[in-house]
């Protein structure tokens, strides 16, 4: 479970405000008409990254994609470079697999005619072959309708997306906030190691 900045000291806290305004500002302004409780539970699971959480993250995909705010960033990099569809696909069969019996065969269409569909509004990038063996999935809808196209396109995240995440300057500037709360903690526990007012600020 992703921990929070709560316990950090005050002073380590002004240094992580123009990281989260960023992400924020990015999660804000969607392609589409978001729900505003999605955006503000956005928003909250951003102010719950802690600095062990950033270092998971870079050691895999899964650790990443296992974490509320993990795929929050996550998000916010995807929407930097206008390439959201794959994860809002992933995002959607896990939705999916939450839904009533009674649902699935509408949710199932709905899903198919947003990101499988040739030429649909947010086409993922699948071989024809899963394409196609997800149209005959719809006729049953059942829970493992998508388990293969979502599995390919969290494989094309994890080798594609994911290492140009871990070059990008959002990651780099919450590695270097994972740094600085790490020294600030240090000062607070009566640590030899320093920690200016100036790095950390007020």
């Amino acid at each position: 479970m992703c921990k929070g900045l709560a316990t950090l000291p005050a002073t380590c806290l002004k240094s992580a405000k123009d990281i989260k305004h960023k992400i924020g500002f990015l999660l804000q302004k969607p392609e589409f008409p978001t729900d505003q409780k999605q955006v503000k539970e956005k928003t909250t699971a951003v102010k719950r990254v802690s600095p062990a959480d950033v270092e998971k993250w870079k050691l895999s995909f899964n650790n990443l994609m296992n974490c509320e705010s993990g795929r929050t960033v996550f998000t916010a990099f995807l929407k930097s470079e206008l390439s959201q569809e794959n994860l809002e696909f992933w995002n959607a069969c896990e939705e999916y697999k939450k839904s009533s019996p009674n649902k699935m065969a509408a949710k199932a269409k709905e899903i198919y005619e947003q990101y499988i569909e040739a030429d649909s509004p947010n086409e993922v990038n699948l071989d024809s072959a899963t394409r196609e063996e997800t149209r005959q999935n719809l006729s049953i809808a059942g829970l493992s309708c998508f388990n293969d196209a979502q599995q390919k396109i969290f494989n094309l995240m994890e080798k594609d997306s994911y290492r140009r995440f871990l070059h990008s300057k959002l990651i780099q500037d919450l590695s270097l906030l994972s740094t600085t709360t790490s020294l600030c903690a240090l000062k607070k526990i009566g640590g030899k190691i320093g920690c200016s007012e100036n790095r950390c600020g007020a």
